[in-house]
């Protein structure tokens, strides 16, 4: 067994041993077309993908249009060049070419291989740590798979994300609003002056005394630990919750941005 690792960072190259009638590198990194039907192919290595996490009791991935184009593009670049990396010479790196794509995300990773099937394709990455520490990543929450045929090889990719769903100002500040009242605290106050302090404005004279919450995710399912410490320590009289723009980097890097103001 070969093992190559990069000088930095969480990149790594691995090759794996020889499998019957199989030979293929493989390469796995956390990171950190027109939209179409998947495959056999892809949905084959989709669907084992959860068939892996669901016998180890994880969460299923759900199915990403977005990431399933940006894995095609690079299986059809590598099948063109006949070359096998994460990044080709004049391509752009892995999250640029998901936030292309139009997904969004908090956090990215691929796996890439080339063999004769598909189902040899998913056993090799099963065997090989760093492929299965991303199939089994109970963080991920959707993957897109690429697969392209070219003389008897097919180049295959699988991109995970934890996506970051598309929503406006006043659905997130309505998911946090529902969360609150789980608490018993019931959301009284105009959003207006907690938008604006969101998005880093200032109290304005008559705004009143007020505990400013701040906080940054991906998910809005539940209320940060920090949030749920100060409601419960601090005595006030009424609640806004605002949102503002997420933040977004250009590369499909996302993130939600919440004020909640004590009153």
């Amino acid at each position: 067994m070969i093992a190559l690792a990069c000088a930095s960072g969480p990149v790594k190259r691995l090759i794996t041993p020889l499998l019957v009638k199989l030979a293929f590198l493989l390469l796995a990194c956390p990171w950190a077309l027109v939209a179409q039907k998947p495959s056999a192919e892809e949905q084959f290595l989709f669907d084992a993908v959860n068939r892996e996490r669901e016998a180890m009791q994880l969460p299923s991935l759900a199915w990403d249009k977005a990431l399933a184009e940006a894995a095609r593009q690079h299986a059809q670049a590598m099948a063109t060049q006949r070359r096998f990396a994460h990044q080709l010479p004049g391509e752009l790196p892995l999250s640029q070419r998901a936030g292309q794509a139009g997904a969004r995300f908090s956090r990215l990773a691929e796996n890439i291989a080339i063999g004769p099937e598909a189902d040899d394709i998913h056993v090799g990455w099963m065997q090989s740590p760093g492929h299965r520490a991303n199939i089994l990543d109970g963080r991920f929450t959707v993957l897109g798979v690429g697969v392209v045929e070219n003389k008897g090889k097919l180049y295959a990719v699988e991109d995970f994300s934890v996506a970051v769903a598309t929503l406006g100002l006043k659905a997130q500040e309505e998911k946090v609003t529902a969360l609150l009242a789980t608490r018993g605290v019931r959301v009284e106050r105009d959003t207006e002056i907690a938008r604006r302090l969101c998005d880093g404005g200032q109290p304005g004279v008559g705004d009143g005394p007020m505990l400013i919450l701040h906080y940054e995710g991906s998910d809005l399912g539940e209320l940060p630990e920090m949030v749920v410490k100060k409601i419960r320590e601090h005595r006030f009289g009424s609640v806004a919750v605002g949102a503002c723009t997420p933040k977004e980097d250009g590369k499909g890097f996302a993130r939600f941005r919440i004020a909640v103001v004590l009153f």
